[in-house]
């Protein structure tokens, strides 16, 4: 199956808008419900100063009814990290997942109107409400995006459904209405012509990610068995220390990966553009990282997200691409980070959809060398990483971070296994008696995730989630 179509398909040659589609329909939310489940990790995950080994996986269901069409419950899922959205210090692990948990409820409150409105158009005027409301309760503004990223997942997902359309058809007719109403550097783009334009990708490559406790040992047995190509290694911020377990990365890399790519992720553990300066010299100097250097494609949110947007990178922006994964928690933080001399952002759906696709099209219309990537943030098998996946395909990045499948065990025994893996060919795998993400080949198949609605032929067993805590 085809993810694409001509350029121009549907759109009218005069004018670069999507003359030949319909006006994306109004609609009302009738009902949302959030559900969570507990998911224990197979090993530790360390990132930044933070380990990690169970967190919880927030569900949510949307009921989307369009005048005139029908209705239908849209659906979504996302992993509580914690202390990932909220790195303050003086808030234990416990308390950063509850603030997501009250941003999901805060968000529950602010989508709720009788109102119809386009799903962007519900997503906009929730917006400033949200981040005002989460302010008010304590809650830093990219926890505050949490709740609204998933209802817009879902509420997209029942839109889909209720217009029998896929993702990628129903994004590039821009059936939610996305506008520049929050981007207003981005007036006068042709928004339209370009979401017609975007050419959705398939496969996706898995780019593997190399915790801080992961031992390179370990990965050189993975790269026996799996056909591997993209990796991502995380960084603790002393440039020392890190770049004595990079050259011990690397050599694996260079004598197993073939010609491989790589990223590094600092996870707001560098001090400032000085130590982050004092990391590239030894990385460009070191007789050992020589190889690995030329692979290396960009380095991710080095500096705290508190820092990173208000001083510049200067001289070490020029010598390799930096992006923001962190620091983007609104739809400001692009624009500010390229000031600041950052060439790009993550897309993470977990950060709200409609900014990862606006965000793209300021690539587009600021050109080279502006990118979007795909970042992660340990996505789960199910509905998450296959929505993920779905708009990375469609944003066009060759590559994404996938991690949910090494610290999660697949399903682990949930009851809708089979049926996702019965509904999506290629994209699942049954290994020691659990279903899982198929990785063994290094990339995942998109043509799967084109089935009426937001990239899942299959649902959770809602009977068998707990209702959110503290409902």
């Amino acid at each position: 199956m085809s993810l694409s179509r001509p350029a121009g398909e549907g759109r009218d040659p005069r004018s670069g808008k999507g003359g030949g589609t319909a006006p994306a329909p109004l609609l009302t939310i009738r009902a949302i419900e959030l559900y969570e489940r507990p998911v224990r990790f197979v090993k530790p995950f360390r990132f930044g100063s933070v380990t990690v080994e169970a967190a919880p996986q927030a569900f949510v269901r949307a009921l989307v009814h369009v005048d005139g069409v029908g209705e239908a419950w849209g659906s979504t899922a996302e992993m509580m990290m914690p202390k990932w959205f909220d790195k303050r210090p003086d808030r234990s692990p416990d308390e950063t997942v509850d603030g997501l948990r009250r941003s999901l409820r805060l968000a529950r409150d602010a989508y709720a109107t009788d109102r119809a409105d386009t799903a962007f158009g519900h997503h906009a005027a929730a917006y400033e409400s949200q981040r005002a409301a989460c302010r008010a309760a304590g809650l830093p503004d990219l926890t505050a995006a949490y709740g609204p990223a998933l209802i817009d997942k879902a509420v997209l997902d029942g839109l889909l459904r209720v217009l029998d359309t896929d993702f990628f058809s129903g994004m590039r007719d821009n059936r939610a209405g996305i506008d520049a109403r929050l981007t207003p550097d981005l007036a006068g783009f042709d928004l339209d012509g370009f979401l017609a334009g975007l050419e959705p990708r398939s496969p996706v490559a898995l780019r593997h990610t190399v915790g801080l406790l992961d031992e390179p040992e370990a990965l050189r047995d993975l790269l026996a068995r799996e056909r591997l190509g993209r990796f991502k290694i995380k960084l603790g911020g002393d440039p020392s220390a890190d770049l004595t377990r990079l050259a011990a990365i690397a050599g694996v890399l260079d004598a197993a990966a073939g010609d491989y790519r790589a990223t590094l992720d600092g996870n707001e553990q560098y001090a400032d553009a000085a130590a982050l300066a004092a990391f590239v010299d030894g990385l460009e100097r070191d007789p050992a990282l020589t190889g690995f250097r030329g692979r290396l494609l960009y380095i991710e949110q080095p500096v705290a997200r508190e820092r990173a947007l208000e001083a510049p990178l200067g001289a070490v922006a020029g010598r390799i691409p930096f992006i923001i994964d962190e620091s983007d928690d609104g739809y400001n933080a692009f624009p500010r980070a390229r000031a600041a001399g950052y060439r790009g952002v993550s897309s993470k759906s977990c950060k709200g959809l409609y900014k990862a696709v606006l965000n793209r099209a300021r690539c587009e219309a600021w050109g080279a060398p502006h990118f979007v990537a795909a970042e992660d943030l340990t996505c789960q098998a199910g509905l998450a990483v296959q929505q993920d996946t779905a708009l990375v395909a469609l944003l066009g990045i060759a590559d994404a971070e996938r991690n949910g499948h090494q610290y999660g065990n697949g399903f682990d025994g949930a009851p809708e296994a089979d049926a996702f893996l019965d509904a999506h060919p290629g994209f699942y795998t049954r290994r020691d008696g659990i279903v899982r993400l198929a990785t063994a080949g290094g990339s995942l198949p998109t043509e799967t995730l084109a089935v009426p609605g937001f990239a899942s032929a299959a649902q959770p067993r809602w009977d068998r989630l707990s209702p959110l805590q503290n409902e």
